[in-house]
This record gives structure tokens, C-alpha cells and sequence, in this order.
């Protein structure tokens, strides 16, 4: 049973399922708008009501029963919108395991999305009619797409609302699949039950004190799990409204971001590092004097590496626009925890630790001067909540670190995942961690590095992308920090750093996009700044510099760097380079 309040008189209600979730505030709430899409990021488009999704799920619902279903997976392919919320609720009103995933793009292969398929063994696909139509042309090269079989949900009729019978499902039962975006290998099947969701909403509505007056908004894929866990799920917990845009509205315009939230005066909203340096980059002095961000209390931040200049200089240029430096919400999580592991004070002021680079490279935190030359800022994540434990593991030794040592995270807690659909050897390994010298555990093991300092967690980087050089350990998204401001043609957030292999020695390699509007490159000007700004500040030698289109660098379906990719394509000499 998960417990959650509900409006001023902090009502408790113990529910076990989204299914009863759902049902609860449609009897309840059933005129409350729950969610609005806005068409192009500016215009409302269509919008939910708790009682329309509901009678629009029981439809789904009783149309999956009607076709035996029940305890199997249906692949979720929509483009983002309302839709996408509806099929979900309606494979849990079913009993059916959703797997999120996204339509084909045109001119893109479909390698992860036949993967996805093979992996969970999907019975059905969901979509709509113009997204069929689209697939149906690719099925000669995509056999494993052409073997699904295919349900166009925009031709269900409301009146099978009626045939639909509540599923058996329990708070133990199996949800949905969430697949991991793939940053350092091939996507696996997170399998999250009723359960694991319903007490990673509540620790979310703890750490951002959600409460009936809160609005929440977000344009973050809703395949992903901070947008369907974070954004669509959260505000149904809690009860409040929700705005949605695309992610390409966002990107192609980010003032469609922040003029959504001061426009509904929402309250919640964020997404990775990336997006708040975007709008910086793109939102003109103008244009942000059209905005008043004073209702945005939690701008959370996650997903990828924090960088504390990115809190400066989005603060800096936003605080015009009544935006509160203690709004920023840095957090840590990741789809084997559900989402959200840990996060600070909302009222607080982002904690940032300064260390020194150079013990940086050996594990070890050592407090270092405020900009002081051969330092670097980190920004903390924040507590873990209710009964989630986080301790630093030695990942070689598996035992507990010492104070101020840098080591894998690993977490507890009832959050952490039922484990990877059908991969018994890899949840073992995973999920079920246990320190060899007392034999704590289980513990999830994160494959991320960091230290705990005074109860907060810094997170220093990915153990698998740690770049190891003649016994010292370099974290690649520090070189390409490092990369992309050295010259004003390199485009920010589009590089990658990895080592390889040369007359048996690791030699680093890196890879950069520069800028979509460069015409004229200065090549050699550029490659002998990079070379020279990572001499300066990494003490390193870069064996290769590679300068990609624009564009072209390899990402995870979440946007995420996919750092082993790029390895790959370089040691294959398949990348895109610039002006080939």
C-alpha cells in the first residue's frame, strides 16, 4: 500500500495501483483538467480531464482485454501528446506490461527500436493511424516490426468503456518496461511494479513539497523516465494540472519552455544540464523581458553531469525575470531506482563543493579553495528519502569507502527495481550487491561514481567512461568541458572524450561538433587549441581530434552523449567528420 495526501486537509488515502490511482481521482476530481498539450509548444491543443483519461483507458482497456492480452507487452509508438498518456493507462487498465518507446524517425535506422522488440518479446503494438501507415513502409527492412501485431488506438470506440472489468493486479504486479537509454550498452527492460512507482512518487512529492496548488510542466520525452515518471505521473499522484509541449517545440524554440511556465504560473518544472544552457544561449534580452518566472519554485536538474557555471549563468541571466537562485533543484536518479534517488531542500540554495582536480584523478575529495587554480566546483544531489540508503562502494574491493574517497554509488531502498526483463545473470549482478566484508545488502549497483560529504551526494562521473592514462583516472566530461570552450567554433554539449588502445598504451581521443552556422573552419587554429587547452588544464596529450557536422555525434534516445558509441565509430572511421 502506498500512502499520499490529497488537497488542503492533507487527506491519506491508501492505494496499491495506478489503475486504482487513476480511478480514485476520477470519481473524485473528475472535472479537474489533469493534462494540456500545448501544439507547438504555444497553443492549447487538446486536454484531459482525470474523468475523460479514465473513460478513455477503460475503452483502451477493455479493447486489449477483448484480444487476450492480459499479462503480455504492447509497445507504446506515439508521437508526444495526450494520446501517449491514454494508451498507457489504458495497457494498465488491461493488465498488459507497457513498454514506451517512440515511432521511427524517417532517414534513421530502427536498430533499438527491433531491439527493444526482440527484448521484451512484444505481443502488440500500439499507435495511431498516421504512425502506422508511416511504419508499414519500413517493414521490408525491419522484419521484427512486421512480426508485431499492430492496434491503432485512434479507432477504438468509447462505448467499450463499459465492457471493461478491473484487471487483477496488485501493487507487486509488473507495470511497465522502462529501457534504459543505452549510454553504455544495449538498452535493457527496467521492470517496475505498482509499487516501485506509487513510492518513488511519494518521495518525489516529499522532496518538491507538491501540494494542491502546485503545476507542474515539461516537454521531456515521455518515453523517458523523468518525463513519464516526473512529469506525467507525478502531477496524477498529487493531483494537480499538468502542461505538456514536445521536445522539439522546446528545441527549436526554448523561450516555448519558459513562457509556458510563466504564463500558467507553474511551479515545477526542468530537465538535463543542457537545456538550461540552451536557453541562455538562444533567449534574447527581449524576449526574456516578456517572462515573469516568480512562480518557479523547483527547477530541478538532472539526468546528466551538473555543471555549476550552467546554475551562474542561467541565475544571472534570469533573475530579471523574478527567477530565485534556491529555485534550482539539483538531483540524482536513474530508471533502476524508478527515478528520483536523491535531492535536497527545496528552500535551499544548490550545495557546491570545491575540490582539487588533481585528487580528483585518484579517487580521493580533497577540499579545495574557491577558484583556485587546479580546482573544480561540483554541484550536490542532495539526500536519499523515506527508507532509500545510499553508501560509496569500493568497486573493486566491494567494501564500504572511507570518508571523502571517491566510489561506486550503490542504493536500497523500495524504489529499486524488480530487475532486467529476462537478464537473470546481469539483475543478479545489478540488483542483488552485497558488501563482501560484512555482507550488507542488497544493493543496486548504480555504475556511477561519487562521495558523500556532510550527508550530501556528489556525483563525479560514469565508472564505465572513467578514462584511465598512465595510472590516473580522468572523468571525460571534464575534458570536454574543457574542449568546447577553449574556441568559439565548437559547439557546447556535442563532445565526446574515451581512450584507446596505441602500441599498447591508452592514448585519449576526441571527438566535437562544431557549430551548425560555421562556413569557414580554422582547422589547424582549432585543433592546436584543443590540443593545447587539454595539455593546460588535464596535463594530458591528445593522440586524435576528430571534428564532427553538426548534429552527427551518436546520442542515447534520451540525448544523453553515448560516449562507447563514438569509440566505436572512431576505431570503425565511420563518423561524420566536418567538411567530408
Amino acid at each position: 500500500m502506498t500512502a499520499y495526501c490529497n488537497g488542503s486537509a492533507a487527506r491519506t488515502v491508501a492505494l496499491p495501483t495506478l489503475v486504482e490511482l487513476l480511478r480514485f481521482r476520477a470519481l473524485h476530481q473528475p472535472q479537474q483538467r489533469a493534462y494540456t498539450f500545448l501544439v507547438n509548444g504555444e497553443t492549447e491543443g487538446l486536454s484531459l480531464t482525470y474523468e475523460e483519461l479514465d473513460r478513455q483507458a477503460r475503452a483502451i482497456g477493455a479493447w486489449l482485454q477483448s484480444r487476450g492480452i492480459t499479462g503480455e507487452r504492447a509497445l507504446l509508438l506515439y508521437p508526444p501528446g495526450l494520446e501517449y498518456i491514454v494508451a498507457f493507462f489504458g495497457c494498465l487498465y488491461a493488465g498488459v506490461v507497457a513498454v514506451p518507446a517512440y515511432p521511427p524517425r524517417r532517414n534513421r535506422s530502427t536498430s533499438r527500436l527491433q531491439a527493444i522488440v526482440a527484448d521484451a518479446q512484444a505481443a502488440v503494438a500500439l499507435t495511431t493511424t498516421s504512425i502506422m501507415s508511416d511504419v508499414e513502409k519500413r517493414f521490408s527492412q525491419s522484419p521484427g516490426l512486421e512480426a508485431l501485431c499492430w492496434l491503432n488506438t485512434d479507432c477504438v470506440s468509447s462505448d467499450l468503456m463499459e465492457a471493461w472489468r478491473a484487471p487483477s493486479v496488485t501493487s507487486d504486479t509488473l507495470a511497465f518496461l522502462q529501457y534504459t537509454s543505452g549510454s553504455t550498452a544495449a538498452p535493457k527492460g527496467v521492470m517496475l511494479s505498482h509499487r516501485n512507482l506509487l513510492h518513488n512518487e511519494r518521495i518525489i512529492q516529499m522532496a518538491f513539497e507538491h501540494t494542491e496548488r502546485s503545476i507542474v510542466a515539461g516537454w521531456l520525452p515521455l518515453y523517458h523516465d523523468m518525463g513519464l515518471i516526473g512529469i506525467v505521473l507525478q502531477p496524477l499522484y498529487v493531483g494537480v494540472p499538468c502542461i505538456l509541449m514536445s521536445p522539439e517545440a522546446f528545441l527549436q524554440k526554448p523561450l516555448r519552455w519558459l513562457g509556458a511556465i510563466s504564463r500558467y504560473r507553474v511551479t515545477t518544472s526542468g530537465g538535463p544540464n543542457f537545456a538550461y544552457d540552451l536557453c541562455v544561449r538562444k533567449i534574447t534580452p527581449e524576449q526574456r523581458a516578456t517572462l515573469d518566472l516568480s512562480s518557479w519554485s523547483v527547477a530541478f536538474n538532472g539526468s546528466e553531469p551538473i555543471r555549476h557555471a550552467t546554475l551562474e549563468r542561467f541565475t544571472n541571466a534570469f533573475e530579471p525575470c523574478s527567477f530565485r537562485r534556491e529555485s534550482f533543484y539539483p538531483c540524482y536518479g536513474l530508471a533502476e531506482a524508478t527515478l528520483f534517488v536523491t535531492g535536497g531542500s527545496k528552500a535551499a540554495r544548490p550545495i557546491v563543493h570545491t575540490v582539487q582536480s588533481a585528487a580528483l584523478t585518484h579517487h580521493q575529495a580533497v577540499a579545495a579553495p574557491v577558484e583556485h587554480q587546479g580546482s573544480q566546483a561540483l554541484v550536490g544531489c542532495g539526500q536519499s528519502w523515506l527508507d532509500q540508503k545510499i553508501m560509496i562502494v569500493d568497486p573493486e574491493s566491494l567494501t564500504r569507502c572511507p570518508s571523502g574517497q571517491v566510489g561506486e554509488i550503490w542504493v536500497s531502498g523500495s524504489s529499486i527495481a524488480q530487475g532486467y526483463w529476462h537478464r537473470s545473470e546481469e539483475t543478479a549482478h545489478t540488483f542483488r550487491a552485497h558488501l563482501l566484508d560484512t555482507g550488507e545488502g542488497p544493493f543496486l549497483r548504480t555504475g556511477d561514481l561519487g562521495f558523500v560529504r556532510e550527508g550530501e551526494l556528489f556525483v563525479t562521473g560514469r565508472l564505465k567512461d572513467l578514462i584511465t592514462i598512465r595510472g590516473h583516472n580522468h572523468y571525460p566530461q571534464d575534458i570536454e568541458l574543457t574542449v568546447e570552450q577553449c574556441h568559439p567554433m565548437l559547439r557546447p554539449g556535442c563532445g565526446a572524450t574515451f581512450a584507446v588502445e596505441v602500441e599498447g598504451e591508452e592514448r585519449l581521443v576526441v571527438v566535437q561538433e562544431v557549430e551548425p552556422h560555421c562556413r569557414y573552419l580554422p582547422r589547424e587554429e582549432v585543433l592546436g587549441d584543443i590540443r593545447q587547452a587539454v595539455a593546460q588544464h588535464h596535463e594530458l596529450h591528445v593522440y586524435a581530434v576528430v571534428l564532427l557536422k553538426p548534429g552527427s555525434i551518436p546520442r542515447t534516445s534520451s540525448g544523453k552523449i553515448q560516449r562507447s558509441a563514438c569509440r566505436s565509430s572512431f576505431l570503425a572511421r565511420s563518423l561524420e567528420m566536418w567538411g567530408e
